[in-house]
């Protein structure tokens, strides 16, 4: 299934809370019953207080309920011991752009890419980039793969020199949960069925940003398959 565009506004809140097995089944079904839906839940570290007692400060986000309600039914949890409104991650780093690859390839790749989403979030976008230089078939395919476990990731560049075997089938795996994958034109399989491939990696970061910003007319759906 594809993932939607765009999401629904989400409240964020950080909890400092008793550290138990029991926590986080309680914040679920305290967000539940008021009619909110939990979208994210991570956590961020644990500690011990003055008299010892484990602690665990999670952050999570709500969709479907305004703050003060969200606020309102975690203050009411017996093992809260902090509530405080944060700001939700799509709302300060926006959809994120991620690029895997190595060498000189990816530099320039996500050089195209930082460019443009200047020239986006100038315009009142949001698109960040997170990237990651590896090397071997194993390290790339499981990257590939970790990607549609990351929040807000909308598309996928493969910067290298060549890529295929079970790198390959990672990327159709990504595809199918409906985040787009942009490759070099590189030796291997990959390219072949990528999304969209581009030669120059400059331009191939460029239009990878332009495919996933709003105030850009670029469409991946209607490039499918075609090489630059």
């Amino acid at each position: 299934m594809a993932r939607p565009v765009h999401a629904a506004p989400t409240v964020a809140v950080r909890l400092d809370y008793v550290d138990r097995p029991g926590a986080i089944p309680e914040i679920v079904a305290q967000v539940a019953a008021a009619g909110g839906t939990l979208r994210t839940l991570s956590t961020v570290r644990r500690w011990k207080d003055d008299s010892d007692s484990a602690l665990v400060e999670v952050e999570l986000e709500v969709e479907g309920l305004a703050e003060e309600q969200v606020t309102g039914i975690l203050k009411e949890l017996p093992s809260l011991r902090g509530c405080r409104l944060t700001q939700a991650l799509d709302k300060v780093f926006g959809k994120r752009l991620i690029v895997i690859g190595g060498g000189a390839q990816i530099a320039q790749a996500v050089l195209g890419a930082v460019s443009e989403a200047d020239r986006h979030n100038l315009r009142g976008e949001k698109i960040s980039v997170d990237t990651i230089p590896l090397v071997g078939e194993a390290n790339l395919a499981a990257a590939v793969r970790a990607v549609a476990d990351l929040d807000r990731a909308r598309a996928l560049l493969l910067a290298g020199s060549i890529m295929g075997g079970d790198i390959t089938k990672a990327v159709q795996e990504l595809q199918a949960t409906g985040i787009p994958v942009i490759s070099l034109n590189m030796v291997g399989t990959v390219p072949d069925v990528a999304d969209l491939v581009v030669t120059d990696p400059v331009q191939a970061g460029t239009m990878a940003v332009m495919g996933i910003a709003d105030t850009a007319s670029f469409d991946f759906a209607r490039q499918k398959g075609r090489r630059y």
